[in-house]
């Protein structure tokens, strides 16, 4: 063949493999669309006692972020837990057609057709897979289970209810009901059968969730009533420390009658205490009901039987569930709103109540838990609280706990203090008992500082200034458990992290600079002079990764040299050339573009004009506004990951606050929804979630300083407690197609600028805004 006819030979061939990719392509979105639909919620209506007693919670709709394409899934799960609980109780889900686990990491996802069983643990919308201890499973027929861990029920939404702290869920072809409900370190379910001589309950000890490896299990049959055990997991955090242990008691409201065991597989002699890495057993009953209790403790069985002493004792399912509810009630109740839509409202309220259930509290009802150096300790006059995603919650999640939970704030920060005394240095990602190292930066260095400015003081602030200053300046260890700032010594001896010498060139760059600008506001309110000008102008750092040629963040070589080759748009492959680029984090050029949110000035003169920017900021939304739904992130503006939900506040900088107006509703309108899949990616510890309370409320927190950028309310009113202090906003000529601010006035005095301070709230105050359908440019 003619080199000619091979040229034509392969443009065929490839024309051809093109249009196949193509059409598979297409009929995979469509028949994820009508998968979508059919699946589409029909769930049972909130009950009127609930709507009743608990208003508030009665708005909430676990469901939401729950489903969707697995890819932009929020990882949000619909079952029981209390605000930053230990114990979160939730079903697990099989997939329709291969019963495979894991599409969603929190278990529960929302398009399967199957219950597994009802764990206890979790992470909350992260796209880390760890938890799921301790899976129980309601039998109709205990004699039929053959494999145990295989067992799973067939479910419909339109039999399931949620509202906060209360999950149920029927299985009408085997006549079981379930509920479910739980305190902060106990979860407490109810099964209800319809035959009370086929009543029986399936305990997993050894699972995990997504299948994650586990060892060490082990169960005792302390009475026929009362058992207790233990297991140890390694889920995508935890087997980065060497697996995180958890401790049991149970308690049945009833003996049970026979027990069956299987150890690795082999069913064996049920008497006695039992261990094994792949551990369950099977409890049958002769009653219509029964009742668990299921306490957790990560540091002793007697730990958990004084859990579940203190927490519970001897109240009924009803009453646990009423103090959870109420419970929840009450936080909820720290924002009041009125006006806006029914979905609006459902919104909001989801998000607040997603925005405080993780971190997660946990030491034990007498203080007790284990550090980061493995050790027991005691938090005397305080709650120690793990399980911080803070490289996603510094920008939102952490800046609302300083608004309306200032005393959890002030705790989560002794406890990422404790861990910096046990552990030797402040994390970035801390879960369970451990570094898991996960992402870029030190933004602890962000949350500190922020908290400290906002008057959020009785912590050790000048233990954790030095921690932050050596984590900043230096490089720590390789033997040590942290990682910090990696591969920093290169990025101090630059002012910029080289691209040829690490991954992620351009986001540390990006990221390192906005916690030393943290720093150095905190280093100014310490009075330490010298080290606030070193700090700030460390800062600056991120310009030195700028390119005015390509009007981008560009990663450079340690010679000076920018990268060849750009592609700003690029995610992970250009074209077919498979060429891969780790030189920004879960993110394009075009979305990192916009990173410096601590300095909008310095960022904006970055820029060819003013009027480039805003050009440019403008088209970045207009791109994804042209994106098929959010089943795709794509390279422009893309809500579902955090390098920039914050972008469109930076607008305001530029002069056209009426664009922030514009598009912050744009985001809640269309990136929000009161359905299953109604968020744009992982809810990453409530961060998106924060992202709407406050967008909502019409203003937004700049991380690490005491500033908050103004946008434009959806509600006629609102009323913030702050700690006993109320933030009130008001609108004037509200009406949803207002969408645009006229003006602003904060304690009745107009704001001739688009921002405010907390320091001028912090006493109570008085916000309002006039609203129009105009924008208002001024020129």
């Amino acid at each position: 063949m003619s080199m000619s006819g091979l040229i034509r030979f392969f443009k065929w061939f490839f024309g051809i493999l093109g249009s196949l990719i193509l059409l598979i392509s297409l009929i995979v979105f469509i028949g994820w669309r009508v998968y979508r639909d059919f699946v589409d919620e029909v769930g049972k209506a909130i009950p009127e006692s609930v709507i009743n007693e608990f208003p508030l919670s009665a708005k909430v709709n676990p469901f939401i972020g729950t489903g969707g394409v697995p890819w932009t899934c929020a990882y949000n799960f619909p079952g029981a837990s209390m605000p930053f609980g230990m114990v979160r109780l939730s079903p697990e889900t099989a997939a329709m057609v291969t019963d495979g686990l894991g599409l969603n990491t929190s278990g529960y996802f929302y398009g399967d057709d199957k219950i597994s069983g009802f764990s206890h643990t979790r992470l909350v919308g992260t796209g880390a897979t760890d938890g799921g201890h301790f899976l129980i499973q309601p039998i109709s027929d205990p004699k039929d289970v053959g494999e145990p861990s295989m067992v799973m029920h067939k479910y419909a939404h339109e039999d399931e209810l949620a509202y906060p702290g209360y999950y149920s869920v029927a299985f009408p072809k085997e006549g079981i009901q379930v509920e479910l409900t739980a305190t902060e370190r106990v979860g407490l379910q109810k099964y209800a059968f319809a035959d009370p001589d086929q009543s029986a309950i399936l305990l997993n000890v050894t699972h995990a969730l997504g299948g994650k490896r586990s060892e060490d299990g082990y169960l005792r049959v302390v009475d026929s009533q009362n058992i207790e055990g233990h297991v140890r997991t390694f889920g995508s955090f935890a087997s980065r420390y060497g697996g995180i242990k958890v401790y049991f008691a149970a308690r049945f409201s009833s003996p049970f009658i026979s027990q069956k065991v299987w150890q690795d597989s082999e069913e064996v002699d049920p008497q006695g205490s039992h261990s094994a890495n792949k551990l369950i057993s099977l409890f049958a009953f002769d009653k219509e009901e029964v009742q668990i209790k299921l306490a957790i403790s990560h540091v002793s069985i007697e730990n958990a039987w004084e859990n579940m002493e203190e927490e519970v004792g001897e109240k009924t399912f009803k009453e646990v569930l009423s103090q959870a509810t109420q419970t929840w009630e009450d936080r909820l109740s720290s924002i009041e709103i009125k006006g806006g839509s029914k979905e609006q409202q459902r919104i909001f309220y989801t998000a607040l109540f997603r925005s405080l259930q993780m971190p997660t509290r946990f030491n034990d009802v007498d203080g007790k838990y284990i550090g980061f150096d493995k050790g027991i300790h005691e938090a005397d006059s305080f709650q120690y609280y793990t399980d911080m995603s803070i490289w996603d919650t510094f920008r939102t999640t952490h800046p609302l706990y300083t608004l309306i939970a200032p005393d959890d704030q002030r705790d989560m920060i002794r406890s990422l203090i404790k861990m910096a005394s046990q552990g030797g240095w402040l994390p970035r990602w801390p879960s369970g008992n451990g570094y898991t190292n996960s992402m870029l930066g030190s933004a602890a260095d962000i949350v500190i500082s922020e908290a400290y400015q906002k008057g959020i003081r009785d912590f050790d602030v000048d233990f954790a200034y030095e921690n932050m200053k050596e984590i900043a300046l230096h490089e720590i260890p390789r033997e040590d458990d942290y990682s910090g700032r990696d591969d920093n010594a290169d990025c101090v001896r630059y002012g910029y992290c080289p691209a040829d010498s690490m991954d992620e060139a351009v986001s540390r760059t990006l990221e390192f600079a906005w916690s030393d600008y943290a720093i150095s506001l905190l280093a100014s309110e310490l009075g330490h002079t010298e080290d606030a000008r070193m700090f700030r102008e460390l800062s600056t750092n991120y310009r030195n990764v700028w390119n005015e040629e390509t009007q981008f963040f560009h990663p450079r070589n340690a010679d000076g040299t920018f990268v060849q080759d750009f592609k700003p748009l690029l995610l992970t492959y250009v074209d077919n050339n498979e060429k891969y680029t780790n030189d920004y984090v879960e993110g394009s050029a075009m979305q990192w573009r916009w990173a410096p949110f601590f300095d909008p000035g310095g960022l904006i003169n970055l820029f060819k004009s003013r009027e480039y920017f805003i050009s440019e900021l403008d088209n970045f939304f207009h791109q994804s506004d042209t994106h098929i739904g959010h089943w795709y992130p794509g390279s422009y503006y893309w809500h579902g990951n955090e390098p920039d939900i914050h972008a469109v506040y930076l607008f305001n900088e530029a002069g056209r606050p009426d664009l922030t107006q514009k598009w912050v509703r744009w985001v809640m309108e269309h990136k929000y929804a009161d359905r299953y899949d109604g968020l744009d990616g992982n809810d990453d510890g409530g961060t998106l979630s924060s992202w709407y309370v406050f967008s909502a409320l019409g203003f937004y927190p700049v991380a690490g300083t005491t500033v908050y950028q103004l946008g434009a309310p959806v509600f006629e009113e609102a009323t913030i407690d702050m700690g006993g202090k109320k933030l009130e906003i008001k609108t004037t000529n509200f009406h949803p197609d207002n969408i645009y601010v006229k003006s602003v006035r904060l304690n009745g005095i107009v704001l001739d600028r688009s921002w405010f301070s907390h320091h001028e709230i912090e006493d109570g105050a008085l916000l309002e805004f006039e609203m129009t359908d105009k924008p208002m440019i001024t020129k």
